[in-house]
């Protein structure tokens, strides 16, 4: 990382800006040039790196680039206000968080662990618990994008 003075290291400043960001950008491998698409997701955390819950429809490119090559890159940013650079355009800049990671990309099967991933995505994006139901398991995909390694860092002021 370049700029260490803006880098996050601390587990739990990481799992706050996860928490509050709610939209997570998928690179996907698109073949003649890289895919990419908005998702909500949920997220828990397994040792030491985070493990996403993102849901699709049961078919679409993004299943069909994802069994192809399953290696994915995860954008999570909270944009905020521009900086002002006081009339001098290079100066300017934005307040900003963000967590970056490699993952790698499983499309799960129906069970526990489909439905409480839903239930993760829901309490990211929500706040509240919802109980699943398989019915409503059934109707979407669910894909678990396993963090490999973390960067975050952020401008606050």
């Amino acid at each position: 990382m370049r700029r260490k003075d803006r880098e996050i290291t601390d587990r739990g400043e990481i799992r706050e800006i996860l928490g509050r960001a709610g939209v997570l950008h998928l690179a996907i491998n698109g073949g003649e040039r890289p895919y990419a698409v908005p998702l909500h997701y949920g997220f828990c955390w397994e040792e030491e790196l985070p493990v996403f819950y993102v849901h699709c429809a049961k078919e679409g490119r993004k299943l069909e680039l994802l069994r192809r090559d399953p290696r994915v890159f995860l954008v999570i940013d909270t944009p905020g206000p521009l900086v002002s650079g006081g009339g001098t355009p290079c100066r300017y800049g934005a307040l900003y968080e963000s967590v970056m990671c490699a993952a790698t990309a499983e499309i799960l099967g129906e069970g526990e662990e489909k439905r409480r991933a839903l239930a993760l995505l829901m309490k990211t994006q929500t706040g509240r618990d919802f109980a699943i139901s398989d019915e409503m398991a059934a109707a979407v995909c669910v894909v678990r994008l396993r963090a490999e390694d973390l960067s975050a860092k952020a401008r606050t002021e």
